[in-house]
């Protein structure tokens, strides 16, 4: 599947060109030739015979870039200046910052954000530990911790690399929750040091965001700091997905007119997302799902079954359904794709039960081409923003957090999960769902208010003791 131009991947061009009455028209029609979008153009400088034009362009990525460059170089009387990759300017120098909440501007105020008053505060917590909730940052900040292992659908990049999605998340907490989140990027993949780690720093921190950590390494990382620390942990890559994905498949499920105990599903990917999407899904009732790996489909006979997967065996394809994902679709009714490209076809959605639903969530290039896909499915979402029905982590994390945080809730369990997907599905009301609109956008102001409710009342009711704590 081709990509389309995105804002992603923009450059903005400085040209100088002669001041003839085409000159601009001439810049444009050359960029569109090459199936570049121009965004913006705007004229810096004039004189009596040559002008300066800065060029805004989105593309398909670095070589289409260098190719629409290419054809601007070829264009009589233009000269190419600076190129800048908008994306990368935005980064220039991180995007976070750290400022103070309260001014420092005489000797009485450093007397009390600092030394001596500073002390009476620090001698109440030691007294009161669960004081520093209320009299620190640690009431309202979170750390997004990371090995680099697992970045985005890049891979291994290590720490360095990973630090640009981790500042991501940490802008997003505080854009969409108020959270004040930091980038945690820790260089080692040793689970017992990042556990002791993490452990080390957790006295800061009101939650943990553990992200973009490898399978199966990231499921023992969880499960020990649950263990260990008396702040919820959350994996947003299972946990953030999951709740996503049941959030979609609930509202998609109203528009077909099925219901989720009754539907068989296939589910690509038995990693640490589809582990999540698996559980959430049977916690919410689902009782025929059958899962795939890269080697076919998990069930209890298969050879050389590896041990993290023998918990889905032993939980799923009540069917015994065998073979490829392909041979498991026939007849189904939903399929949920967090795995790889081209795992299936067009073919394979036409062999599903009529009002099919097709979630291909792998990013960039999904599972199916969503477009061939609507040809058969009457729900198709996917991870990516030009397309209808982004099924998005962002829609769940910072109101997730911020109903954590606001509740001073010690752990996360199944039933806040399930409050957070079923809130996140009533924010699309009745009269809003459609095909194309099974989940709110993420700019929707209700949704981190009307999640953090539901998480905040789930945390209360759970007075910290009763559910079980998410695997």
């Amino acid at each position: 599947m081709g990509s389309a131009p995105s804002v992603s991947s923009s450059i903005t061009a400085r040209l100088e060109v002669e001041a003839r009455p085409t000159a601009v028209s001439e810049l444009t029609t050359a960029i569109e030739r090459e199936g570049g979008i121009v965004t913006a153009l705007d004229v810096t400088a004039s004189g009596h015979e040559r002008i300066t034009v800065d060029v805004t362009c989105a593309t398909r990525g670095d070589s289409h870039a260098e190719a629409i460059v290419a054809a601007l170089r070829t264009l009589p009387g233009v000269q190419v200046g600076r190129i800048s990759d908008r994306t990368f300017l935005l980064h220039l120098g991180g995007k976070l910052s750290v400022e103070s909440k309260v001014p420092i501007r005489n000797r009485d105020d450093l007397s009390m954000v600092y030394t001596p008053g500073v002390a009476r505060v620090c001698e109440a917590i030691a007294a009161r530990p669960e004081d520093a909730r209320r009299l620190t940052i640690k009431r309202n900040t979170v750390a997004v911790v990371t090995d680099g292992t697992a970045v985005l659908g890049l891979g291994d990049l290590g720490p360095l690399a990973a630090l640009p999605v981790m500042e991501g998340k940490a802008a997003l907490f505080k854009r969409f929750a108020g959270i004040d989140a930091f980038p945690i990027a820790l260089d080692t993949t040793d689970v017992d040091q990042i556990v002791e780690t993490v452990a080390a720093i957790a006295p800061v921190f009101a939650g943990i965001n553990l992200e973009d950590i490898s399978a199966p390494r990231c499921f023992e990382i969880e499960r020990r700091l649950r263990a260990r620390l008396d702040i919820p942990v959350f994996h947003d890559d299972q946990h953030g997905t999951a709740i996503v994905a049941l959030a979609a498949l609930t509202n998609a499920l109203r528009v077909v007119e099925k219901s989720l105990p009754d539907v068989r599903v296939v589910l690509s990917g038995a990693g640490a997302a589809g582990t999540a999407v698996l559980k959430l899904l049977l916690a919410a009732g689902a009782r025929d799902v059958v899962v795939a790996d890269i080697e076919g489909v998990i069930h209890r006979g298969r050879p050389g079954l590896a041990p993290e997967l023998e918990w889905t065996a032993e939980h799923t394809n009540p069917r015994g359904v065998s073979g490829s994902i392909p041979d498991a679709l026939v007849g189904a009714d939903v399929f949920i794709g967090v795995s790889a490209p081209d795992v299936i076809t067009a073919d394979d959605v036409a062999r599903m039960a009529d009002r099919s639903i097709v979630f291909a969530l792998a990013n960039p290039r999904p599972e199916v081409d969503p477009v061939e896909a609507a040809r058969y499915a009457t729900v198709v979402g996917t991870g990516r923003s030009d397309f209808a029905n982004q099924i998005n982590n962002v829609l769940a994390f910072p109101g997730v957090f911020r109903g954590l945080l606001d509740a001073q809730s010690h752990r996360i369990t199944d039933a806040m999960l399930l409050a957070a997907a079923t809130a996140l599905a009533s924010v699309v009301t009745p009269d809003e769902l459609n095909p194309t609109y099974i989940v709110p956008s993420v700019f929707n102001p209700e949704v981190t208010t009307v999640v953090a409710a539901a998480v905040e009342r789930a945390a209360r009711e759970a007075n910290e003791t009763a559910d079980t704590v998410v695997g």
